[in-house]
C-alpha cells in the first residue's frame, strides 16, 4: 500500500502532509486534474476499460496515461482510504449540457463522498471540462468556490443536484443519488459506458486537463481553454496540432495507434454560430 501511495503522490505531483484533513484534501483535489487528464481514447480504439486495481495503476500511474471517471474517480479513492480517509462510492446521471434529454440518461457518473471530522464532502476528479478542483460540503446548500468556478449542491428530494455557475448563470452539471454503489455496481456503469453504441465516448474524441491557470478541453478538433480569470479562448485544429496539443498540453504519451481516431476527429464540421 505504501508503493502505491508513494506511485500515486508522485504523479500527481504531491509533497505534503499525509495527514486525513481538509487541508490535504483540498490540495489532493487540485492536484490530480492538472496532472491526470480526462480522456476516453481506448473506447474510441475499441479497447476495454478495466476496474482492477492493477489495471488503473498501469495505465493512470505508470503508462502516464488518463481515463474517464471509472478510472480516475475508483483511484483517487484508494489513494484517500490508504491516507486514512473515510471514503464512500456514489453514482451520480449527467445533466451537463443535455438539456432535458439529461433527466431521461441513466447514472452512468462515480463520485465520492469523503467524511472528515463528521462533515460530508463531494469529491470528483473524473468529469473532464467541468471537473471540481475543491470538494464540496454536501450539508450547504449555498454557493460554493473554487480555485475556478463557483458550484453548488441542490437537494432535490433525497439526491444532490450538482450545478455550476457560468456568467452569471447556474447550469446542472449532474444529480448524486444517495444509494452506496459497490465494484459491480461501477463494472455495469462503466460496461455500459463504454460499449453502449450511444454512449458520446464511442464518437467522440473528449480529453480535458484543468490547471490553477485553466481548464483545457479539447472535443473531436475544438480545443477550448477557460482561463480561471473568466477568460476564453477557442481554435479548430488539424491532425497534426491535434497530436501536438495531446502530446504538449494535456501531457499524453501520443501512440501511432491513436492517429486514425485523430484523423477522424480532425474531419469534424461544426455548424456556423
Amino acid at each position: 500500500m505504501q508503493a502505491f501511495l508513494n506511485a500515486y503522490c508522485a504523479r500527481i505531483g504531491y509533497t505534503g502532509s499525509r495527514a486525513p484533513t481538509l487541508a490535504t484534501l483540498r490540495a489532493l483535489q487540485e492536484l490530480h486534474p492538472a496532472s491526470i487528464p480526462f480522456e476516453a481514447l481506448d473506447v474510441l480504439l475499441h479497447r476495454p476499460v478495466e476496474l482492477a486495481p492493477e489495471a488503473i495503476d498501469a495505465k493512470l500511474i505508470h503508462a502516464g496515461r488518463g481515463g474517464y471517471c471509472f478510472e480516475q474517480n475508483n483511484l483517487f479513492k484508494r489513494a484517500l482510504q490508504a491516507l486514512g480517509f473515510r471514503v464512500e462510492g456514489l453514482i451520480a446521471q449527467v445533466r451537463w449540457q443535455l438539456g432535458e434529454d439529461g433527466l431521461t440518461r441513466p447514472r452512468t457518473h462515480m463520485v465520492l463522498r469523503v467524511t472528515v471530522d463528521g462533515t460530508p464532502w463531494l469529491a470528483d476528479v473524473g468529469f473532464g471540462s467541468a471537473v471540481l478542483t475543491a470538494p464540496l460540503r454536501f450539508d450547504l446548500a449555498t454557493p460554493q468556490a473554487t480555485p475556478h468556478e463557483r458550484f453548488r449542491l441542490t437537494p432535490v428530494g433525497n439526491e444532490h443536484l450538482l450545478e455550476l455557475e457560468i456568467g452569471g448563470e447556474w447550469q446542472p452539471v449532474y444529480q448524486i443519488s444517495p444509494a452506496l454503489q459497490t465494484a459491480g455496481d461501477y463494472e455495469m456503469a462503466n460496461y455500459y459506458t463504454a460499449t453502449y453504441p450511444g454512449s458520446h465516448f464511442r464518437h467522440k474524441l473528449i480529453v480535458a486537463r484543468t490547471t490553477p491557470k485553466a481548464r483545457h478541453a479539447l472535443l473531436q478538433n475544438r480545443l477550448t481553454i477557460r482561463g480561471a480569470d473568466g477568460s476564453t479562448e477557442r481554435s479548430y485544429l488539424d491532425a497534426d496540432t491535434i497530436e501536438r496539443a495531446l502530446r504538449d498540453i494535456f501531457r499524453l504519451p501520443v501512440d501511432p495507434t491513436w492517429r486514425p481516431v485523430i484523423e477522424a476527429a480532425a474531419a469534424t464540421q461544426w455548424d456556423a454560430p
